[in-house]
């Protein structure tokens, strides 16, 4: 977890920043914050074959994102210089920070950028199909690397007492391999799974002993559902332990039907209290 891409979206990032902070306190990290601003917006037009979308620039609109960006800006180099944190050169010793910014659709920049990164750090989205959750399905659906989803308030610590979302998938399984920084320094780690909440796969008590293995404080629970969501008894759980973070598959049913029918992904993305290491 050596490199993060942290994405700052306007001035209400602070517990974003504050997760960034945590993670690469711990891992000796590079904090690379990034704003991506468009200036185009979309204008649809009628045509023989139904609508079109054609993309336009407005000035007031430009004029406005680079307020932002500057606003962006401000609060990141502001927060690191507070938090002792060089923005310059990499360290090996602790944590180093560097700006970026890039014209685009913050969605797709996300998805590209993050490819070249360990780990990317987003805000969890403030509503749902929204643009905020457009960036979180791109960095997971095309960087192929996880998510830190940050939550609305900061957190005190990260990675002590980890919750894994057990479900079975391969989403899980993936989720869990790139949560291992996290879970060979946890104190207390539980895998938890939920009646009614997996699909064929290995048992909770399985992938306990694999990380028994490699010497992690470990203990595996099925939970009865008794008419309660997956998703909230997760959240249950974690509130139970006091865990400080979540692993979790994202999206093993289609974003399609989570957004029909609700699931486990989009419960969490909009009520997690906690940070979650998210993977697809």
């Amino acid at each position: 977890m050596k490199t993060l891409l942290t994405v700052v979206g306007d001035g209400q990032a602070v517990p974003l920043l504050e997760t960034a902070l945590l993670t690469a306190r711990r891992f000796s990290s590079r904090i690379i914050g990034l704003n991506a601003v468009t200036a185009e917006y979309a204008v649809v037009f009628g045509g023989e074959m139904g609508l079109t979308i054609s993309s336009e620039v407005d000035r007031s609109v430009e004029q406005e994102s680079e307020a932002k960006r500057n606003e962006a800006r401000g609060l990141f180099t502001g927060f690191m210089e507070r938090n002792g944190v060089p923005i310059g050169p990499r360290r090996d010793d602790g944590p180093s920070a560097e700006w970026r910014e890039e014209a685009g659709r913050q969605n797709l920049v996300v998805g590209t950028l993050g490819r070249a990164c360990d780990l990317i750090l987003l805000e969890r989205p403030a509503k749902l199909n929204s643009l905020a959750e457009a960036t979180l399905e791109d960095a997971l659906f095309q960087s192929g690397r996880p998510v830190l989803m940050a939550p609305p308030d900061s957190p005190k610590s990260l990675g002590e007492r980890v919750l894994v979302a057990w479900n079975g998938s391969s989403e899980t399984a993936r989720a869990v391999a790139f949560a291992m920084p996290f879970l060979e320094r946890a104190k207390q780690v539980e895998v938890i799974s939920v009646e009614g909440g997996t699909v064929p796969g290995p048992l909770a008590d399985a992938v306990a002993a694999t990380l028994a293995a490699h010497g992690i404080p470990v203990r595996a629970r099925h939970i009865a559902a008794e008419g309660r969501a997956a998703g909230a008894i997760y959240i249950e759980e974690a509130r139970a332990m006091d865990a400080d973070l979540m692993v979790k598959g994202a999206y093993t049913q289609s974003r399609l039907r989570q957004l029909i029918f609700g699931g486990a992904t989009r419960h969490i993305l909009s009520e997690a209290p906690i940070p979650v290491l998210l993977a697809h």
